[in-house]
């Protein structure tokens, strides 16, 4: 059982590192993207809708702020992980954390997506 502890702190501890990196590099080369040359540049168009720039920066900041609390959770649930003593239990609280993890990184992955 102890394998499996040392197991998945390992996971952890790399996996959500690499997970995070990767999201947020494919956010900024979808950031980096030119924009589609074919539409007509109107200024009256322009006027009425919002600027994509500004939106970009704006997902840029959440999807930041997201990935230290992505960061932390993990790092929580890592410690968690090394201190208990339980052999064939997890704990509740641990479980609510991946999940909390699993849905944090779900919407992390829809902001870089766009």
């Amino acid at each position: 059982m102890q394998s499996r502890r040392n197991f998945l702190a390992t996971t952890i501890a790399v996996g959500v590192p690499a997970g995070i990196l990767a999201l947020v590099s494919s956010a900024q080369v979808r950031g980096q993207r030119p924009q589609n040359p074919q539409q007509p540049n109107d200024d009256d168009s322009n006027a009425s809708k919002f600027d994509p720039k500004l939106v970009l920066e704006a997902n840029q900041k959440e999807i930041k702020k997201s990935v230290e609390r992505l960061y932390d959770l993990a790092s929580e649930l890592k410690a968690e992980v090394e201190k208990t003593d339980s052999v064939h239990v997890l704990s509740i609280a641990m479980l609510r954390k991946t999940d909390e993890i699993e849905k944090l990184a779900k919407e992390i992955r829809s902001r870089a997506k766009g």
